[in-house]
């Protein structure tokens, strides 16, 4: 029986070759159903040019597609990293069941990932973030939000 110590060695696993590949930064992550694990991981944001492509996004569309379905509920993920606010988001909208991580955001900082800088926008009011965001309402984005609503076919996410 695999245990969590063993998936986690595997994410871990991941983090070091890939990164020794040159593929990207030091962070891997796999999502487990059961006793298997369904999708691998890795962080692929250099050698794709996609600063979205962190480990845990990697892995959660992997799995995904893997089972055919936006819902991961059942699943846990494994990954070398406490989640950055990105991943964050993408692990709570993809419904795992679970979280385990090796290294916390502070040893990640200590290496030059910075993660506590976008938690602490988080923090601030819209006005007083260091990136300017701009509401600017439209009658046509109102329009397009009630259709969705209206719409008998939706898809709840």
């Amino acid at each position: 029986m695999k245990t969590a110590e063993n998936f986690m060695r595997r994410a871990v696993e991941l983090s070091g070759e890939y990164m020794r590949a040159g593929l990207g930064g030091p962070f891997g992550a796999i999502i487990v159903r059961g006793q298997e694990i369904l999708a691998e991981g890795s962080n692929r944001v250099t050698s794709t040019n996609d600063p979205t492509a962190h480990a845990e996004v990697v892995v959660i569309r992997e799995a995904c597609r893997r089972i055919g379905s936006f819902s991961l509920a059942g699943c846990e993920l494994y990954t070398s990293c406490e989640p950055c606010p990105m991943c964050l988001g993408a692990i709570y909208w993809s419904r795992l069941d679970r979280v385990y991580y090796a290294n916390t955001r502070e040893d990640a900082a200590a290496i030059g990932f910075d993660d506590d800088a976008i938690y602490r926008e988080f923090t601030k009011p819209i006005s007083g973030r260091s990136l300017p965001f701009i509401h600017l309402p439209l009658p046509e984005g109102q329009r397009v939000f009630k259709e969705w609503v209206d719409k008998s076919d939706r898809i709840p996410y």
